[in-house]
């Protein structure tokens, strides 16, 4: 029974920054509507960020994040302006082949700037351990689950009762309507694209204390991301936080009771699994739930 609760534990301390991560691309979609296959590229170059602060300058990952946000925010407005405006009224096909180029794009670079080795950040607290109930809880994991719920309940409140965040949901109600009404719709589309990308980048963050960063990392972040976005179904916060949870706990009982090689091909299974009876999501609201957006 404690071999049962301390994985299940395991898999909601990481299945938190799963849903951390999944909320950016979730905001990204639920706004801008374009799917971003650079997605996991992005967390990529957060945490090689992060490394070379404390490589060079022995800057803590997590002091590393007063400056990698908004670097990375400003990346993802970059983005925004210069790659995903002038496709934005393009074909679904288009849009696809613009962001898997990006991806492959800064793969490569990592690729030629850092090569292909395994890179870690060593901390004092990085094998520090809490003792529960005789249930063992990684510090890193713990702080990392803790700072994504409280972010994507900050992002919640910010979409809910600030004016840019209102701005935000009349956008992906009708984005028509939001130009007659006289909000900025383009303006708003960079502050969205920037704040997707600096939560993505906010997940490889801590991530970086128990997880090694090489150039193809970001790859399986962004599997798991559609993954959990689909379960969780499209524009619903709520569902992603849950979505991200209950992948972090199917790949926490796949590695430990099935096989680590097949952890990936479990959820996967279940994806599939989900979308052939419920295609809206396990907590999506209905048919055409993913056009209406942020609920």
């Amino acid at each position: 029974m404690e071999l049962i609760i301390q994985v299940l534990v395991s898999g909601l301390l990481i299945g938190g920054v799963y849903a951390l991560i999944s909320v950016g691309l979730n905001l990204i979609f639920g706004v801008v509507r374009i799917i971003n296959f650079a997605h996991g590229e992005v967390l990529m170059l957060a945490m090689y960020a992060a490394f070379w602060l404390n490589k060079l300058f022995g800057m803590d990952p997590y002091v590393s994040a007063l400056l990698v946000l908004p670097a990375l925010f400003l990346f993802g407005v970059l983005l925004q302006r210069v790659i995903v405006q002038p496709i934005q009224e393009a074909s679904a096909n288009m849009q696809i082949f613009a962001t898997v180029a990006l991806s492959l794009i800064l793969q490569n670079l990592a690729l030629i700037f850092w090569k292909g080795d395994f890179r870690t950040v060593q901390t004092s607290y990085a094998m520090s351990t809490l003792e529960v109930m005789n249930i063992i809880i990684s510090v890193p994991r713990l702080i990392a689950f803790l700072v994504a719920l409280a972010s994507i309940l900050l992002l919640y409140g910010f979409l809910k009762h600030t004016f840019l965040g209102k701005a935000l949901r009349a956008i992906v109600e009708d984005n028509t309507v939001a130009r007659l009404m006289g909000i900025k719709v383009d303006r708003l589309y960079l502050l969205a694209f920037g704040l997707g990308a600096a939560f993505t980048a906010l997940g490889g963050i801590l991530l970086i204390p128990f997880s090694s960063v090489y150039p193809m990392v970001g790859g399986p972040f962004t599997l798991i991301a559609f993954i959990v976005v689909v379960l969780g179904g499209l524009g619903s916060m709520s569902g992603t936080f849950l979505g991200g949870l209950f992948i972090g706990v199917v790949e926490s009982f796949g590695g430990t009771y099935v096989s680590p090689a097949l952890k990936e091909a479990i959820y996967f299974g279940i994806f599939i699994l989900v979308l052939l009876v419920r295609p809206q999501g396990l907590f999506g609201k209905g048919k055409g739930t993913e056009e209406i957006g942020l609920k």
